[in-house]
């Protein structure tokens, strides 16, 4: 049984176009990176670092800003856009991704990364990590939000669910999960993997807030993110429906452009001209 893609999005605009770009330019440099999963994310990173997160690129370790953890650390291109976008570093430090020269790698460090909140990568621990940050913040009586942002092969790891259930047995309601459901992972489709679904009666079932949004519609996102948290007690997953590889036609639910290796300039050429078709 194969997944349905029947979700349709609205056209990318501006911004949406420039961040992908700046990923292009990243892929550019390195000649190899994970664009798929970076791609299905920047709608939602956009929206978190545009509208919904409070933080200051300047000062990236202020004691009062909102956490944002990447788990899917391989989307990471997406996160680096968004970041250089923001002022946490300059935009070419994305011409340097996986360079010696450069600090961004293909998976995201803390210590490194002006803006990476955890080292991720090894996939299943960020939930944890953030479960930790939102006790910290009510030990030290503090009102940061906490947001981790997973990917659903991701989902598939015992440790994610051990963090949902530690964080609704604390009404971690600080607590914010955003899935990546692009129902695709390394090779092949998220059903034929290992099929999630019901997704979000499960996630209810371990106690959280659950929505369900286009995580391709700004507005959507905008609607659903900037209000959190928004019941008391309970922490807040928003299942963000996606599209692999989005805003390339060639990769839309590609598995096989999950990583890719050998970028040369003709694949980035068609890069360039999907988005000015777009």
């Amino acid at each position: 049984m194969k997944p349905e893609h029947s979700l349709t999005t609205p056209a990318l605009d501006k911004r949406s176009c420039y961040l992908r770009r700046l990923v292009i330019r990243a892929l550019g440099g390195a000649g190899r990176g994970h664009p798929g999963s970076a791609l299905s994310l920047i709608e939602i990173v956009r929206v978190l670092y545009d509208h919904a997160i409070h933080y200051r690129p300047l000062e990236p370790l202020w004691p009062d800003r909102d956490r944002c953890i990447l788990s899917k650390g391989h989307g990471c291109l997406a996160l680096y856009a968004i970041l250089a976008d923001k002022g946490f570093f300059p935009l070419t430090e994305l011409d340097r991704f996986c360079s010696l020269e450069g600090v961004l790698g293909g998976l995201p460090e803390r210590g490194k990364v002006p803006g990476v909140e955890a080292s991720t990568g090894s996939l299943g621990h960020g939930l944890s990590v953030g479960v930790g940050m939102a006790l910290a913040a009510r030990v030290q009586k503090k009102n940061y939000r906490v947001v981790v942002i997973l990917g659903d092969g991701e989902i598939n790891e015992g440790s994610v669910w051990e963090a949902a259930m530690c964080a609704a047995k604390y009404r971690l309601d600080s607590m914010i999960a955003v899935l990546d459901y692009n129902k695709f992972q390394s090779w092949g489709s998220s059903v034929e993997v290992q099929n999630l679904e019901p997704l979000a009666d499960k996630w209810r079932a371990f106690g959280w807030q659950v929505h369900e949004v286009n995580g391709h519609d700004v507005e959507a996102l905008k609607n659903v993110l900037v209000p959190l948290p928004t019941t008391p007690g309970k922490p807040t997953m928003v299942i963000a429906h996606t599209i692999k590889g989005k805003g390339f036609p060639f990769a839309e639910n590609v598995a096989s452009w999950h990583h890719k290796t050998n970028i040369g300039p003709e694949m980035i050429a068609m890069m360039e001209k999907a988005l000015e078709e777009s």
